[in-house]
């Protein structure tokens, strides 16, 4: 192979490699961190009665008994958003395969918020559904569960108070 085909190839392989860098991978267990906040709800929210979750969450979506096991609460949460696509024409060059595609930035997803009753307090939450962000792991339940975090600190700030 002589250097004018090496200098003909460069491009379409550094358009490829570039390409290939921008996809997100399905899963981003090992990259992303979990969402402070939806962390925060997992040990915070631990004690509020069902009138607090009512108070900081709504009325639950759902309903599930789970016999022995108390109920269990689910908040359900689509999110969409505008999408960003960026499309690269594609190139021919000569006898060189086509380069091109697109890279889909943002796409939506949703949370299915749940939360586990035992006596009429919350025992236990966690989060299901497509609800990753990139560089944050359940982060599209935020909106959930972030006015009960909230909600849980200033009654624990209360009750420490007295």
């Amino acid at each position: 192979m002589t250097f004018s085909c090496i200098r003909k190839l460069a491009l379409p392989v550094l358009v490829v490699g570039v390409q290939s860098s921008c996809v997100i991978p399905d899963d981003t267990s090992r990259i992303a961190k979990v969402d402070p906040t939806t962390a925060a709800a997992r040990k915070e929210m631990v004690g509020l009665s069902e009138a607090d979750v009512r108070m900081c969450a709504g009325f639950p979506t759902a309903t599930a008994d789970a016999g022995g096991s108390g109920q269990i609460w689910t908040y359900k949460r689509v999110v969409q958003r505008g999408n960003l696509s960026i499309v690269v024409p594609t190139l021919a060059l000569g006898a060189i395969p086509t380069v091109g595609g697109s890279v889909n930035v943002a796409p939506g997803g949703y949370c299915d918020t749940q939360i586990r009753m035992v006596d009429g307090r919350v025992a236990e939450v966690a989060y299901a559904g497509d609800n990753n962000l990139p560089n944050s792991r359940d982060a599209l339940c935020v909106s959930t569960v972030d006015a009960c975090v909230s909600y849980a600190r200033q009654h624990s700030q209360r009750a420490t108070a007295r």
